[in-house]
């Protein structure tokens, strides 16, 4: 058996181009245009390599983006004054706190205040409670809504599937978890510290990666047939890798999202429908 593979670059083109039209259409209909704000605090390259990124995004659709860079001195009364001029201004349809801030901010406090309407991240706790009860309106994290559309994508059965998803993180694994169980998958959400790890893997219809721990999950963890979404990032010395060992992974899982290629394009333009979502609603307020 060989893995269909499941192509995200295809998947976010064809979002990014129904997102162009979608973004024009609301410019012209409002005269307003989505804008994005992130915040940043100190001089952290990978997370400025990542606001250049959701630029980029932002620009290939037709969003406005906002950059908000806060010094590495900045203390937290600074902090939450720039978010609380975000939160009110309505020029800004979208907000993200950028990670890592420094020791001496506490980015918990930040997202306690920051403006559920404005949480396209999905981060604040009345998203997470929303989307826990499954009571919308509520913004879903980008990475597992991504994953998600993935499966619809390649329609993959959800009703009745036992799911297993590796990695209980607030931003991938529980709502990964949440999204599963409401399309009436069995779920079980898995770490570190589950006993027999690749036996409660083995039982996966639908097996959902989100450790961080390149290459973790081999061949022998995977049920014949399953379809493994693996949400894994961690560069290497021999480049980008997944949670699984994908070559050995493909030859017994029925389908696979691979590293790079997967996931990862998929997650931006989530992040952007998101976006447009917040500006709508804006309005209609």
């Amino acid at each position: 058996m060989t893995a269909h593979l499941l192509d995200g670059r295809a998947l976010a083109k064809t979002i990014r181009e129904t997102l162009k039209r979608d973004f024009a259409a609301f410019q012209r209909r409002t005269g307003a245009t989505p804008t994005l704000a992130v915040l940043r605090i100190g001089e952290d390259e990978a997370s400025a390599g990542y606001a250049r990124a959701l630029q980029k995004t932002c620009g290939g659709v037709g969003a406005d983006f906002r950059a908000v860079d806060l010094p590495l001195s900045a203390q937290q009364v600074e902090v939450e004054e720039a978010l609380a001029e975000l939160n009110t201004s309505p020029l800004v349809h979208g907000i993200m706190i950028l990670e890592p801030t420094p020791d001496h901010i506490s980015h918990p406090a930040l997202i306690d205040l920051l403006n559920p309407a404005k949480d396209v991240d999905g981060v604040h706790a009345i998203n997470a409670g929303r989307l826990a009860a499954d009571r919308p309106p509520y913004f879903v994290p980008a990475t597992p809504a991504g994953g998600i559309r993935l499966l619809e994508q390649a329609d993959v059965a959800f009703k009745g599937k036992e799911a297993v998803i590796v990695g209980r993180s607030d931003i991938v694994g529980k709502p990964m978890a949440l999204l599963l169980l409401h399309r009436h998958c069995t779920v079980t959400l898995a770490h570190s510290r589950t006993v027999d790890l690749p036996g409660v893997c083995r039982r996966a219809d639908i097996l959902c990666l989100a450790v961080g721990r390149p290459e973790m999950v081999k061949a022998d963890w995977v049920k014949p047939g399953a379809v493994v979404v693996d949400f894994g990032t961690t560069y290497t010395d021999d480049g980008l890798k997944g949670d699984c060992d994908q070559a050995g992974v493909a030859e017994v899982a029925g389908m696979l999202t691979p590293v790079p290629g997967g996931t990862g394009p998929v997650t931006n333009v989530i992040l952007m429908e998101n976006l447009l979502r917040a500006a709508e609603r804006a309005v209609s307020a």
